[in-house]
């Protein structure tokens, strides 16, 4: 396991040769080692097509390509950090919420649309959420960051898992996602809140919860 949590708040990396990860611009708080951090202007394994996604999504969160060495202590703007391990699930995550993952993973973009349909759109333009989700699939660890401590939820066939879609951090798992609204067309202008909308995810899987709907 690359990633071992120091704190609520502070991941350290292992680094080794042959190896490299993925982190935010800015996360790095201290090394130690023969270290070397490379801005990444193809936005990782995903180039140009994750790229797009994320620049349409208004997410370009720019990455840096870490290699050599040593050890990285990660952190970002005091928030809370939640290391997620994979053994060849799925992770779905909005750009802005990745601290530092393994440059092993395959990294994608998911439209939320394609499964949310009209409501997936209401979800970018009303909750101020992205359209666009990034996925990391394989076996490796991704440091993810949130507000205020999260928390995991099972989602299990039979038992899906409604969640304020503001609240809402990533999620794993053979996972469907469906933006629902609890109050008319009339009622739902101006507002963001999970009052108005939200997020039904069902299947076998567990999905990561913020204790604020604070967003990043």
């Amino acid at each position: 396991m690359p990633f071992s949590e120091i704190n609520s708040k502070m991941v350290e990396a292992q680094v080794l040769p042959g190896q490299r990860l993925f982190s935010q611009r800015g996360a790095m708080l201290a090394y130690r080692g023969e270290v070397s951090f490379t801005p990444n202007v193809g936005g990782g394994q995903g180039g140009v097509m994750s790229m797009i996604g994320r620049r349409v999504a208004g997410e370009a969160t720019p990455l840096m390509t870490v290699e050599g060495h040593g050890t990285v202590l990660f952190g970002h703007g005091g928030h809370h950090v939640q290391v997620v391990n994979l053994s060849g699930d799925t992770l779905c995550v909005e750009a802005d919420r990745l601290l530092a993952f393994d440059g092993s993973l395959q990294q994608g973009t998911l439209f939320l649309g394609a499964q949310g349909g009209v409501m997936g759109m209401v979800r970018g333009q009303v909750t101020g959420q992205g359209l666009f989700t990034t996925t990391l699939k394989g076996h490796g660890a991704v440091a993810v960051m949130a507000h205020g401590g999260v928390i995991e939820l099972p989602i299990t066939p039979g038992r899906s898992v409604h969640v304020d879609p503001q609240a809402y951090v990533a999620h794993y798992g053979e996972v469907r996602n469906k933006l629902s609204t609890a109050l008319g067309w009339r009622d739902m202008v101006g507002r963001g809140s999970g009052e108005a909308f939200q997020l039904e995810l069902s299947g076998q899987g567990a999905v990561f919860v913020q204790a604020s709907e604070e967003k990043l």
